[in-house]
């Protein structure tokens, strides 16, 4: 059916405003702090055979792959048996989902009995179960990171509100009331987007609104092949690594081929270290998130719709067993720390097809720092996720203390921290001057961040890297700074690791310290002015500014 360009326009945009509709509904519903203050959740609109048509401009990790965690569900209960009220339910690392916490859910949208989309929304869910209060970075496989949801069909009447479903989910969890109203929140949204696709159909017709859909794809495509034919045809490698595997010192390297030709590009990661003991695998679906995110963000301008349609035209492949695509029961709880190497080396590989258009490494590791307390009224779990400074680019600095690309979470407010938690207070959130790796244009600031401990029996447990390996400058550009995590206890100081747990004590300080972005272009390139703009906002240190200014 050919819709009239008027009304595809019309349809198309009232779709994208639907998901980001959800995405609103979704963080205002939402009951942790990790999902109302820091947005870890994603939103999207899916078509009748479950290809992501638009979605809300939230996680980039998420949102990726959404339709290879949702054809495992379609393939078990297939799409033209489902009922009102029924959902399908996903979060299994093997089968199609990413890592334990991030909970998928897929609900059907019917007018006039038919079948025509599929509201979607996923969330971070501050606690599923598992070997530890929120997070577990001694896990040796999954299921000791928490309740594993397979692919799955249930009925959102009969089933969950008080039903076998959510008295099942419940039973499983520390922190209840937070968990299960997120679950709500995830429903709330989706019946958000489902108004809003009924509404389209009722004006246009069901029929014009599914073939509206199909055209928004095939926009997409056409507008990601035509990008992808301006870089020039070759085959383009590039390497990072993350520090360790939390258990030795060793270096593990993940490694990208970018073919390009013509109009496609194939990303392989051939030559990456094999799967680790630790959680640092990242599920194949993760891996193919974050390749897709480099090259949309490299290659595309951002009016592109994200959706399937701009996916058709590039291939991501990696070694069953590797890092990048390991065999179960792996544990996968920090993925997105692999996942960030692998956007590291995509966009390495790139550079040497598009320099002008890639952005150096940054800090490009996500910081999670999960603080727990078992009082008398049961537990408390606080759960944030950091960035740091962002590479530069060939035409400006990093961005300062964000959190990193694709993640995209905001902070939690000290103020909202405050009224939620009695067992921390934050103490100290500032940049860390100098933290930037400088270049034509520097790498973003890195922040320090400082809890002090107001009760006995905390556990602090986190994740992160860019402990030893630092992010690497392009074309001259200098590399940012470490991070580190300590403790000060007593007047003395303990480092601390970037993947462990530690107990935690009355009066103690813990003092995270994120890393910052590298530079891009020679320094000696770097203009006067913003030179002495930097000095002007601390953001260097005079003797730290004494490089020649470009005449």
């Amino acid at each position: 059916m050919a819709v009239n360009p008027v009304d595809q326009a019309v349809i198309a945009q009232g779709l994208i405003a639907a998901a980001r509709e959800m995405g609103v509904k979704l963080v205002r519903s939402a009951y942790s702090p990790v999902v109302r203050e820091a947005n870890d959740c994603s939103a999207a609109l899916l078509d009748r055979r479950g290809n992501v048509v638009a979605q809300a401009e939230l996680i980039p990790m998420q949102l990726g792959p959404i339709g290879t965690t949702f054809a495992p569900c379609a393939e078990l209960y297939p799409p033209e048996t489902l009922e009102e009220g029924d959902f399908y339910i996903n979060n299994d690392p093997y089968h199609g989902g990413q890592h334990i916490p991030d909970v998928f859910l897929f609900s059907p949208i019917f007018v006039d009995g038919g079948l025509v989309g599929f509201s979607a929304t996923v969330a971070h869910h501050l606690d599923l179960g598992g070997g530890a209060p929120g997070l577990n970075p001694e896990a040796t496989d999954i299921h000791q990171e928490g309740i594993v949801f397979p692919p799955s069909k249930y009925n959102l009447h009969r089933d969950w509100h008080g039903g076998p479903f959510e008295r099942l989910v419940r039973a499983n969890i520390r922190v209840p009331e937070q968990t299960i109203g997120d679950f709500n929140a995830q429903f709330a949204a989706n019946a958000a987007g489902a108004r809003r696709v009924k509404t389209l159909c009722a004006k246009f017709g069901a029929g014009t609104v599914m073939a509206a859909m199909d055209e928004l794809l095939a926009y997409s495509e056409r507008r990601m092949r035509a990008a992808i034919r301006q870089v020039p045809n070759g085959v383009y490698s590039g390497e990072d690594a993350l520090d360790d595997d939390g258990v030795n010192d060793t270096p593990l390297p993940v490694r990208a081929t970018v073919t390009v030709e013509d109009e496609t590009i194939a990303v392989d990661f051939t030559g990456t270290c094999d799967q680790v003991k630790t959680n640092l695998n990242c599920p194949f679906a993760s891996t193919i998130a974050a390749a897709l995110s480099c090259v949309k963000s490299v290659v595309t301008s951002p009016d592109i719709p994200f959706n399937e349609g701009s996916k058709r035209p590039i291939t991501v492949t990696a070694p069953y067993g590797s890092l990048l695509n390991p065999k179960p029961p792996a544990p996968v709880r920090a993925r997105m720390l692999s996942g960030y190497r692998t956007f590291n080396a995509t966009m390495k590989a790139l550079a040497q097809a598009v320099p002008e258009k890639v952005i150096a490494a940054g800090f490009d590791s996500t910081e999670v720092v999960c603080l727990s307390h078992l009082g008398d009224d049961g537990y408390r779990i606080y759960l944030e996720i950091f960035g740091g400074g962002y590479g530069a680019s060939a035409g400006a600095d990093g961005c300062d203390a964000v959190d990193s690309p694709l993640s995209n979470c905001g902070n939690v407010p000290v103020e909202a921290t405050d009224m939620e938690y009695d067992f921390f207070r934050i103490a100290d959130y500032s940049l860390r001057d100098g933290s930037g790796g400088a270049g034509r244009y520097r790498g973003g600031l890195g922040f320090r961040r400082e809890y002090e401990i107001l009760k006995d029996g905390v556990t602090f447990a986190t994740y992160s890297d860019r402990f030893r390996v630092p992010p690497e400058g392009l074309f001259g550009g200098e590399e940012g700074a470490l991070a580190a995590t300590h403790v000060i206890r007593d007047g003395e100081t303990i480092p601390l690791a970037s993947k462990q747990s530690f107990e935690l004590r009355r009066g103690d300080r813990l003092v995270m310290l994120t890393g910052g972005g590298a530079g891009y272009g020679d320094p000696a390139e770097r203009r006067r002015d913003l030179i002495d703009d930097d000095v002007a906002q601390g953001f260097v240190s005079p003797p730290g500014a004494g490089r020649q200014a470009a005449e």
